[in-house]
């Protein structure tokens, strides 16, 4: 019986999360990277694995959250499921409190498939979700991809509360990475520097072979060569939360049929989109490149690649 095969296989907890606005309303949603990750990558007509853990008690009701075939989610059982609380500070929900309010086990080697992908895509949520030894295998079946948000951010073992702080093992760890993603926080955390530019030459140089780093205004890449920005053009930000993992998702997987630029407008496109309404991305590729035609200038550069 030959292996399944998937451009990307996405390896994350899925979350039960509380969200809070500025005016103390709140809402349960189902979130995790892994839920707004595979969601960008199948709507680009991908073919999208996603592996996952949670309690069993959870499974009838989280399921629904994936937006991918059930038969491509490998779901495997977890003392308990992970729950976040976020909290957002502002009207545009780019400041905000987390708290993690219970957390699935830790991923291990033996828990991922005997499937073929050409992308590995660690979609964690916190530090501990993944070991070493999973970054130096996952390196050798394929194109590892890495949400530094796993590697960077600590839940208090007492009330769950946020902290970051640098990942110890970077400089030992990054030369197993293709694909890098951050927030412009997060680069400063690794790096020192608030300049994404100078940041991403530095995780470069560190020994990550592509870097991505997002910001409120739109998103920067290099790869050793060139610096490239694209803007991010929502009409509102009514679906912020998943924005980071929704570009970064969308940016590998059209990575696997396009060159840098071609696939940072996709990704700047689909994030733009998907950020006007809540939830994970739920248009298709029409959606996308009607979106670049109407409001990126250079959208029929695009159309024509």
């Amino acid at each position: 019986m030959s292996k399944r095969e998937y451009d990307t296989l996405v390896i994350g907890h899925i979350s039960k999360d509380i969200e809070i606005d500025c005016d103390d309303r709140f809402i349960e949603v189902i979130g995790g990277a892994v839920v707004y990750s595979s969601a960008a990558a199948f709507a680009g007509g991908n073919r999208v694995g996603v592996v996952t853990k949670m309690a069993p008690g959870d499974r009838e009701r989280l399921i629904k959250g994936f937006a991918i075939p059930k038969e491509d989610i490998y779901l495997l059982p977890s003392i308990k499921t992970t729950a976040m609380q976020n909290k957002f500070h502002t009207a545009d929900k780019e400041r905000r409190t987390s708290a993690a309010l219970s957390i699935a086990d830790p991923f291990k080697i033996e828990d991922i498939p005997e499937v073929s992908s050409t992308i590995y895509h660690l979609a964690g949520l916190l530090y501990g979700e993944f070991n070493e030894e999973m970054i130096r295998t996952l390196s050798k079946r394929g194109m590892l991809a890495v949400d530094v948000q796993g590697f960077v951010r600590h839940a208090n073992p007492a009330g769950g509360k946020m902290s970051f702080r640098d990942w110890r093992e970077k400089m030992e760890l990054l030369p197993y990475i293709h694909y890098l993603k951050t927030d412009a926080a997060e680069a400063e955390i690794l790096t020192g520097t608030s300049d994404c530019a100078e940041a991403a030459k530095l995780l470069y140089q560190w020994g990550a072979r592509e870097i991505l780093i997002t910001c409120n205004s739109g998103v920067l890449v290099y790869d050793g060569r060139e610096i490239h920005t694209c803007p991010i053009k929502a009409r509102n930000l009514s679906g912020r939360p998943g924005r980071g993992d929704t570009t970064f998702a969308a940016y590998i997987t059209e990575r696997l049929r396009a060159g840098i630029p071609q696939a940072l407008l996709w990704a700047s496109a689909m994030v733009s989109n998907k950020m006007e309404s809540p939830g994970p991305y739920k248009g298709t590729r029409t959606d996308v490149e009607n979106y670049i035609n109407a409001f990126y200038q250079k959208g029929h550069m695009y159309a024509d690649n």
